[in-house]
């Protein structure tokens, strides 16, 4: 028996926002979160690209410092996502052998490992911490949401490029629906803007070089989009089954209803220009709702701004709705943000459950003019999504051919 997963809690942290609703105002305000690097390793490494879109808050204004030295950046913005996503959905009284974390990242604790590198050159292995694996491990942010929240069902973490937190959400539909626990915080994060990653994402011309404007770097859709920008963050969605929701009396964002994942085997960083395994994607995230391309009222689209992988999302986009895509309001919400790589699908998930609750699609900043191979519905100003029930997806792509979709519905009680 198919179970109901409904959406209980949000949390979020971003260039644009510490909390969700700081988030969400900002983006429909058409806020982008680019802005200069202001450090001096920029300048050190001479890095051609001396822009990124940095959270807007920093963990040690949150946490303890006691806490924050013993935790990677990655794992810090995590904890400060679930702590808000967590008192949202009213801090669910539940089992720990019934509460599960599926988690992600897609570098993991980039920062902890390149310093620990640092430190044993310039001064030798006895001044290295003993606690850096823990914190340098991809894992890490689940394994300590799990420490945090006494989740004993199982804490799993799916690491896959840029697909990687909507991959975990989709877990987590998975091992609700298989009975593995009851409630399961879900999400990603990701904090690698860092010299390395910024170079090499550089020297991969995959990153915008609007040094001299920010704030207008990244232009998914736009025909003069030269690559996107990097972001941190996190966000974190508490699910649980629809029947523990209503027994504690917790309050209803929306339903997950579904998800897809697969593989293009095409190439180790450019996704597939036709687009097959996307589509493919998207029509199990369809089919896993009971639910056809017609229904389908909001797209959050990848959309990361780079010559080509906005076209080819299209492409495979086409291939599943037709000519509807054109009338189907899209949202590239990391035109605000930046692309948090691991942490990005989460992060829009949580867009899409607002823009349903809210009956908006947020809007699409930057675009100058629009690209003709990309003739998404695209807009500078919120969309409205009108009356009656709402479906949306929310696409992710990732580095090795991973692709992940989500497919979310609009509360009705």
């Amino acid at each position: 028996m198919t179970k109901r997963i409904v959406i209980t809690g949000l949390g979020a942290t971003s260039a644009i926002g510490g909390t969700v609703e700081d988030n969400w105002r900002n983006l429909l305000a058409g806020v982008s979160g680019a802005r200069p690097l202001e450090h001096d390793w920029v300048e050190k490494y001479q890095l051609p690209v001396t822009f990124a879109a940095e959270a807007i808050v920093r963990p040690e204004e949150v946490l303890p410092r006691h806490e924050a030295k013993r935790l990677d950046p990655s794992t810090q913005f995590a904890l400060i996502a679930a702590r808000e996503a967590w008192a949202d959905a009213g801090e669910p009284d539940v089992a720990p052998e019934r509460l599960g974390v599926d988690f992600a990242t897609g570098i993991g604790g980039v920062w902890t490992l390149l310093d620990a590198w640092d430190t044993l050159r310039e001064k030798g292995p006895r001044r290295v911490m003993p606690l850096t694996v823990p914190m340098l491990m991809p894992n890490a942010a689940a394994g300590n949401l799990s420490l945090q929240f006494n989740a004993r069902a199982y804490a799993r973490t799916v690491v896959s490029a840029c697909a990687s937190s909507t991959e975990s959400i989709y877990n987590a539909y998975e091992h609700l629906q298989q009975g593995l626990a009851d409630v399961v915080i879900a999400g990603g994060a990701e904090s690698a803007i860092h010299p390395i990653t910024v170079a090499s994402f550089a020297s991969a011309q995959a990153l915008s070089r609007r040094n001299d404007d920010p704030a207008h770097a990244s232009r998914p859709g736009s025909v003069d989009r030269d690559g996107f920008v990097m972001g941190e963050g996190a966000a974190v969605l508490i699910l649980e089954t629809e029947e523990h929701a209503k027994a504690r009396g917790a309050k209803i964002y929306g339903y997950l209803v579904g998800g897809g994942v697969t593989a293009d085997s095409y190439h180790i960083t450019g996704n597939d220009p036709e687009g097959w395994g996307a589509a493919r994607a998207v029509e199990q995230a369809l089919e896993v709702a009971g639910a056809s391309p017609d229904d389908v009222t909001h797209i959050n689209a990848h959309a990361t701004s780079t010559p080509v992988g906005d076209p080819n999302e299209y492409v495979a986009l086409k291939r599943v709705f037709g000519d509807r895509i054109d009338e189907i309001p899209v949202s590239a919400t990391k035109a605000s943000t930046g692309h948090l790589l691991g942490g990005t699908g989460a992060l829009e998930a949580v867009y899409t459950v607002l823009a349903l609750r809210d009956r908006v699609a947020p809007p699409t900043i930057n675009m100058t003019e629009q690209d003709p191979e990309v003739p998404f519905r695209l807009s500078g100003e919120p969309q409205p999504l009108g009356d009656g029930p709402q479906l949306a997806i929310s696409n992710s792509f990732g580095f090795g051919g991973h692709n992940a979709v989500v497919a979310i519905a609009s509360y009705e009680g």
